[in-house]
Parts: C-alpha cells; structure tokens; sequence
C-alpha cells in the first residue's frame, strides 16, 4: 500500500537534496541554547486579585493556562515582541493622515 503525502510532505522530499548537515562546532552551539531555552524555574510574585483575574479571564480566553500567559507575556516583554496595540494604532492613524 502506498502512502499519500500531503503538500508540506513532498515540500520536504523535494528540497531532501538541498540538506546540508550542521558543522559540529555550529551544532554545539545550537544544542547548547535549546538546552538553555529548557530550562525553567519557579518564581513567587505578589500582584493584585482584580490583575490575577483579569490574568485568568484572559488565559481562559485563550485556552491557556494562566500561569503559561504570564511567562508568554514575559518573554514577549524581554525580547521586544511585546505589542500595544493602542501605539499601534495610533501610529496607523498617523501614517494614514499624512500619506
């Protein structure tokens, strides 16, 4: 019997030809941060009940667990990808009146 691929499947046999496998010294490297990126430890943090609950409604939102929401928005913050989307916004309407 004969197994059909689906359209990202034979997008990997197709470009199988291409792989180049990783150099040690780069593969080192690249296991030592995922290895680091693994690693996670518990903090304790005081914050209000009304931002607690405002927390879970949006994690339930957004069928997360809370606490993974808050170590999302976490990350997000540290590296820059946290968005306000009022900021945003605003520098739309900005664009937009002066194009």
């Amino acid at each position: 019997m004969k197994t059909k691929l689906d359209a990202s499947e034979k997008a990997i046999e197709r470009s199988a030809a291409s792989y180049r496998p990783v150099p040690p010294k780069d593969r080192k490297r690249i296991e030592a941060i995922l290895t680091r990126s693994k690693k996670s430890r518990n903090i304790n943090i005081r914050i209000s009940e009304l931002t607690l609950a405002e927390l879970k409604k949006l994690a339930r939102r957004e069928g997360l667990p809370y606490q993974t929401l808050v170590s999302s928005i976490l990350h997000k913050y540290v590296t820059n990808r946290l968005v306000d989307e009022e900021a945003v916004e605003k520098s739309l309407r900005f664009l937009r009146a002066n194009e």
